[in-house]
């Protein structure tokens, strides 16, 4: 266990440890005798979800069948940019969240691949069928499914070991310094409440993104980016720690905050600009990976979305 849970009550840890686990889940478990915790291997008595922890305890869950999820099928069109026996390359549209999850139980992506086939990995169990990593709701563009197990392994190692490459580009606001720049950092929650992380937050784990300015505009840039590590929200989280927050990011200052922090000569575009966009200026544009069964080198893109087309070129016009 984590020694950032010292202090925190049982059923939030659990909650945090397992994502497939909401707080309401984690607590019923507790309460039905489907959790162990042990402290130097012996087991603590009288469990509680509101036990307070000390951070030296080990945590077993034995998940119940009511708490086992999955991927209702859901006929929703998907734009498949590379498929074939061992995997597809799904490009993601914006809004659309990747498996179910507390509160979006529904329209996930995982709910319309269970729908476009029978054929994925178990890898990920079955709230994640087939797929290999993720995107966040609000972040358009390429991502990897498997279609067996032995797929998803060999693309799950190119991922740990760095060999599959992930570009994203990104609007942001202001011009980064130097123009290419490679944002060393740690991340891990944030102290706030909710799924908000931070850099050297609770639990943070090490985390680099490389950056290279290719348009600079009068009072925004756009960048390419490539992930060393995969933590959740990463760019974003890096890009505002920098402080050029990505335009539109409603999470890391990348709204009406980030408007305030520039010349006020630009205050009236800027917030035109902002209704041009309701989401992230952020999308995952090329993927380029060994196939697990060939071993040739594949490249896939996809150019961003319309959104995010016209945003830019609303603030190329400046």
């Amino acid at each position: 266990m984590p020694p950032e849970a010292r202090g925190r009550r049982l059923d939030l840890v659990l909650a945090e440890l397992d994502p497939e686990l909401s707080r309401s889940q984690a607590s019923r478990a507790i309460r039905e005798g489907h959790v162990q915790v042990l402290t130097n291997g012996q087991p603590a008595k009288r469990l509680k979800p509101g036990l307070l922890l000390h951070g030296d305890e080990t945590l077993t869950l034995e998940r119940p069948e009511h708490f086992q999820p999955s991927a209702t099928p859901e006929f929703i069109p998907l734009d498949i940019r590379y498929e074939d026996d061992d995997l597809l390359v799904i490009n993601k549209p914006a809004g659309m969240v990747v498996h179910p999850a507390p509160g979006h139980a529904r329209g996930t992506l995982a709910n319309a691949l269970a729908a476009y086939t029978a054929h994925l990995s178990s890898v990920g169990g079955p709230i994640r069928p087939g797929i290999v990593h993720r995107l966040d709701k609000d972040t358009s563009g390429l991502l990897l499914v498997a279609k067996h197990d032995r797929a998803h392994r060999a693309l799950a190692a190119q991922l740990a070991d760095r060999m599959l490459s992930r570009e994203y580009c990104a609007l942001v606001w202001g011009h980064p310094d130097p123009p290419d720049g490679r944002i060393e950092a740690p991340i891990g929650h944030s102290l706030r409440e909710g799924t908000a992380m931070a850099v050297a937050g609770r639990g943070s784990r090490n985390a680099a993104t490389r950056y290279h300015i290719e348009e600079t505009y009068p009072y925004t840039s756009w960048l390419t980016l490539h992930l060393e590590t995969g933590r959740t929200h990463q760019i974003r989280v890096h890009l505002a720690h920098i402080g050029h927050p990505v335009v539109g990011d409603p999470d890391y200052g990348g709204r009406e905050k980030a408007v305030r922090g520039i010349a006020p000569t630009w205050h009236e575009e800027a917030r035109t600009l902002l209704t041009l966009l309701r989401r992230q200026a952020l999308h995952a544009r090329r993927v380029s990976f060994c196939h697990p069964t060939s071993g040739q080198l594949m490249t896939i893109v996809a150019e961003p979305p319309e959104d995010i087309q016209v945003a830019r070129r609303y603030a190329a016009r400046g």
